[in-house]
Order: structure tokens, then C-alpha cells, then sequence
């Protein structure tokens, strides 16, 4: 398989977290359930308030961020805050238990990406100066293919 950059990877990985808690969401409109919770401004016993939007609002930010973050923060900079964005967001998706399965099979798939996350921060090596390559782009496997071609 082919190794990304840890930068790019922990970006992709951030972007489908977010692909699923969205999809997860718009999933649950079709049920007139969901949809009856919300129109009475509670949702699973929960008064929706203001003051509950604007940390919902904060806590999707951090994997928002994270996929630019990812991108953009240097190694140092880069590992403590990925856990740190990890941890917020394992905690935010363990705070309401699953109601159906759907919702479940949702979460096991976002865990299973953190847990990825955790691990390429985990493995980031600390040069950074040199990219991984595959072998077809190595100067060796280069110049060999050039060597056969000349033959």
C-alpha cells in the first residue's frame, strides 16, 4: 500500500469523521421520530437551548479544524494538538449513546478513524524534510526503468 504524507492522510482522515457525523445527522430526518423530538425542542430529554447550539457549534469546529490544522502545523506543533482534537472528539461522540443501529454502526466507523488519527500522529515520523516516496517516483527504481528501456 501506499504511504501518504502523515499531513495529508490525518487531513482525509479528519474529512471522513466529518462525512460520517454529517451523513449520520441528515440520516436521522426521514425518521418522524426525530424529526417530532426536534420540533418540540427537546431532543432525547435534552432542552435544546441556546447556550446547547453554541457548544454544539464549538465541538464540530474541532474536527473542521482539524482538517486544515492538518495540514498546515508543523510536527511539533502538529501531534499534541491532534490528540488533543482526538480526545474532544471521541469524548462529543461517546456524550449520547446510539439509538438505533445505524447510529451505532456511525459511531464504530468515527471511532475506528480516530483511533487511525491517533496512531498516524502516533508514528509521525520527525523528519519532515523528506517526503515518503512510492517506488515507482525513487531515483533508483528511475534509473533502473531507464536502464531496461535502453536495452
Amino acid at each position: 500500500m501506499r504511504r501518504l504524507d502523515p499531513r495529508i492522510l490525518l487531513s482525509a482522515l479528519w474529512l471522513f469523521i466529518l462525512l460520517n457525523i454529517i451523513f449520520r445527522d441528515i440520516h436521522q430526518f426521514v425518521l418522524a421520530s426525530h424529526i417530532e423530538m426536534l420540533l418540540t425542542g427537546h431532543y432525547n430529554g435534552i432542552e435544546i437551548t441556546e447556550g446547547l447550539m453554541l457548544l454544539g457549534g464549538f465541538l464540530v469546529q474541532v474536527p473542521i479544524a482539524m482538517v486544515l490544522f492538518s495540514l498546515l502545523l508543523t510536527r511539533r506543533i502538529g501531534r499534541p494538538v491532534t490528540f488533543l482534537a482526538a480526545i474532544v472528539t471521541t469524548g462529543t461522540l461517546l456524550s449520547s449513546t446510539p439509538t438505533d443501529m445505524d447510529d451505532t454502526f456511525h459511531l464504530v466507523i468515527e471511532i475506528v478513524a480516530l483511533i487511525a488519527i491517533l496512531w498516524t500522529a502516533w508514528t509521525w515520523p520527525e523528519n519532515e524534510h523528506t517526503a515518503p516516496q512510492s517506488d515507482a517516483s525513487s531515483p533508483k527504481k528511475r534509473a533502473r526503468t531507464a536502464d531496461t528501456m535502453n536495452e
